[in-house]
């Protein structure tokens, strides 16, 4: 391999600066989108992933928002069962809410989802394909459009 040129690739060379040349390799060597079809359907997907993460990023706003209220009921049932004693009623607070493993698993799965969809869109991003990138900006700031005020319920109170 030589130090003179770009990277080459099994597939062909990477181009270290912005493009809309196609031919790059996304995520794996079977996805090299050669063609202008194959760009346009690369895009749309690039598109719609955008929006899914934007969507997941909502569910979760929402969640939080229902499991807050679950967890509340929870705490003040497991309250009303304890038998009462003047001295424990003012000093029974409780700061963070119960682990609940069918909130807390989920809202983990959400995250990692989350986070592969972050970390797949800076593999995409790090191609240096405008196409790419402008399809990810378009897709997040639709979905943001579409999803965010779902996400933002958890901030208003």
């Amino acid at each position: 391999m030589s130090m003179d040129g770009g990277m080459s690739l099994a597939v062909g060379n990477m181009l270290s600066y912005l493009h809309f040349t196609p031919g790059d390799n996304l995520w794996f060597l079977g996805w090299v989108p050669k063609s202008s079809g194959a760009m346009v359907g690369t895009c749309i997907a690039l598109f719609m992933l955008a929006l899914i993460e934007r969507w997941i990023a909502a569910c979760r706003g929402v969640m939080e928002l229902h499991w807050g209220q679950q967890a509340t009921i929870i705490a003040s049932d497991k309250l009303n069962t304890l038998p009462i004693q003047s001295s424990l009623i003012g000093s029974i607070k409780r700061l963070n809410p119960p682990f609940i493993p069918a909130h807390d698993i989920t809202r983990g799965v959400m995250f990692a989802a989350q986070t592969l969809l972050g970390y797949l869109f800076m593999l995409t991003v790090m191609t240096y394909q405008l196409g790419f990138i402008f399809s990810l900006v378009v897709g997040l700031g639709v979905g943001e459009t579409l999803f965010g005020r779902f996400g933002s319920i958890t901030h208003a109170h």
